[in-house]
């Protein structure tokens, strides 16, 4: 009997991993009615990490009452997977739908997302992971830290809850402080881009403008993080503002690892070694992933690829279906991909044909299992 993983990311405001999955199955058990299909949904640590990895696995969605991005307190949400490890999407209360169109990223906070770590830490997990992605702040962390008992103290000697415009202000950070209930427990980032803490390359300048920041308040809040990342060196004897993935969410990714000694991992790299992929490999006769687009940013490591090192390991084919195809992506094949298809079958932006997504991957996934099927494959 084949075997059949479906892991695709999703399609970008087009269709989600999961709606995806769905189709490809009903494409393949069309041709294949005795097959086993395993649905993996991917997201990249932004909004709909945590609905993903329960699809996947299956668990529990805990419900919080925590601070919002302005420190207004709303419900907030994490999962349970595996009996101990919680996924937390730092979006769910810092993230960008959160604020609207007030944008105010000088001002938001991250503390929710430590009060969702403490919440799960005293459920009893023993891994943590932190999707890093959507976020409205540029705070480096700070609010998640206090959260959890961090101590910032400024120059009158006096404890705040730093936020983006307020970092310079830290003279001193009191690691001692946090709650004890952290430790011991594998703290894991999800971070897929590489860019440092402030500069031309960092988050204010590549993320501010995206979360309301001008042209003046981009440098503002660059000088912010970039203080930031001095009184982490001075306070805690960390480097981070040269750290790849530290400018992250708004500096979050920095603040991970000088706060909570986590680890900083391409998010696809996270999904695969929780789902435990390399053992749902065994037996497996194709994998199917697949992105909005396939290009040479693709090539950088995220979902296709990243999938590809595994399946190449251990001899799989590796189909990706994609919504459309950028030049070049010769690299794909070497790196473990079998084959590249676009759903774009009317040969258009696909910016263009967006609306028609699910119907022109339905067709793509039926024309591919009709002609594995007429091989004998």
């Amino acid at each position: 009997m084949k075997k059949f993983l479906l892991i695709p990311d999703s399609f970008k405001g087009t269709m989600s991993s999961t709606q995806i999955c769905s189709i490809m199955e009903e494409a393949i058990h069309r041709y294949y009615p005795e097959s086993t299909v395993v649905s993996i949904p991917v997201a990249d640590g932004g909004e709909g990490s945590v609905d993903s990895f329960l699809t996947a696995m299956g668990g529990e969605r805990v419900v919080v009452e925590v601070t919002g991005p302005y420190f207004g307190k709303m419900e907030a949400f994490y999962g349970i997977v595996d009996g101990d490890t919680a996924v937390i999407e730092m979006a769910a209360c810092a993230g960008l739908p959160l604020v609207g169109d007030d944008k105010r990223t000088h001002q938001a906070t991250t503390y929710g997302v430590g009060e969702l770590m403490l919440h799960a830490a005293r459920r009893g997990c023993k891994r943590i992971i932190v999707g890093l992605g959507g976020s409205a702040t540029t705070d480096g962390g700070t609010g998640a830290a206090a959260a959890s008992g961090v101590g910032f103290y400024n120059r009158k000697g006096e404890k705040f809850v730093p936020t983006g415009e307020t970092l310079a202000e830290i003279t001193r950070i009191d690691e001692s402080t946090r709650d004890s209930v952290l430790d011991g427990i594998e703290i894991v980032t999800m971070c897929d881009i590489d860019n440092p803490l402030h500069g031309k390359h960092g988050a204010a300048h590549v993320f501010g403008p995206q979360k309301g920041a001008d042209g003046k308040m981009v440098e503002f809040l660059d000088a912010q993080l970039r203080a930031l990342g001095e009184t982490v060196s001075q306070s805690l004897g960390k480097e981070i503002a040269n750290l790849p993935g530290a400018g992250a969410a708004g500096g979050m990714g920095g603040g991970m690892v000088a706060f909570f000694d986590a680890k900083l991992e391409m998010g696809i790299d996270v999904v695969l070694d929780t789902v435990r992929f390399d053992e749902l490999l065994e037996g497996a006769s194709m994998v199917f992933t697949g992105e909005g687009k396939l290009d040479s940013q693709s090539l950088r490591g995220k979902v296709v690829m990243g999938i590809a090192r595994r399946t190449k390991r251990q001899d799989v084919p590796l189909v990706a279906v994609v919504g459309d195809i950028g030049d070049p992506i010769e690299g794909a094949y070497d790196g473990g991909v079998s084959a590249i298809f676009s759903i774009n079958r009317v040969a258009k932006d696909f910016k263009q044909v967006m609306a028609r997504a699910p119907q022109d991957l339905a067709l793509t996934m039926d024309n591919l299992m009709r002609f594995l099927h007429r091989l004998k494959v």
